[in-house]
């Protein structure tokens, strides 16, 4: 039996996983990085819950060697960046889905379980894949 998910609900969550993903979260003290730029929203300076914080730090894979190593951090940077939905319960389950495309390219995927068990597959448009290097 196929459930379906509302238009409302639906538009939402793609909106939240594509600001989540593509917006870029001020790198960690312990993320190496190519300059001394660690970027980030400026208001998670003052977040509302401690260490509330908006984005991926998938940004810092941009000039990385598509390798087994780029590709487990790839994944948990978008795990990282979609928490907020498990922790908010907006969904019961995230599962970050990858396919490697040619020897440059990976594609991310995102499917999430819905409270109430349906599920919604969200495929990012490929112009923010390539504009973001992942």
């Amino acid at each position: 039996m196929t459930v379906l998910i509302a238009d409302d609900v639906e538009v939402s969550l793609r909106r939240a996983v594509e600001i989540s993903l593509f917006t870029w979260r001020r790198a960690n003290a312990s993320d190496q990085l190519e300059d001394d730029e660690r970027y980030g929203w400026w208001g998670d300076s003052f977040p509302l819950v401690a260490n509330d914080r908006i984005g991926s730090r998938l940004w810092l894979l941009r000039r990385r060697k598509l390798t087994t190593e780029t590709i487990g951090a790839a994944v948990a940077y978008a795990q990282e960046a979609l928490k907020w939905l498990l922790d908010d319960g907006h969904v019961t389950n995230v599962q970050v889905l990858t396919e490697r495309s040619g020897h440059y390219r990976l594609n991310l995927g995102v499917s999430l379980t819905l409270p109430a068990g349906e599920t919604l597959d969200i495929y990012p448009n490929e112009h923010w894949q390539v504009l973001y290097a992942v």
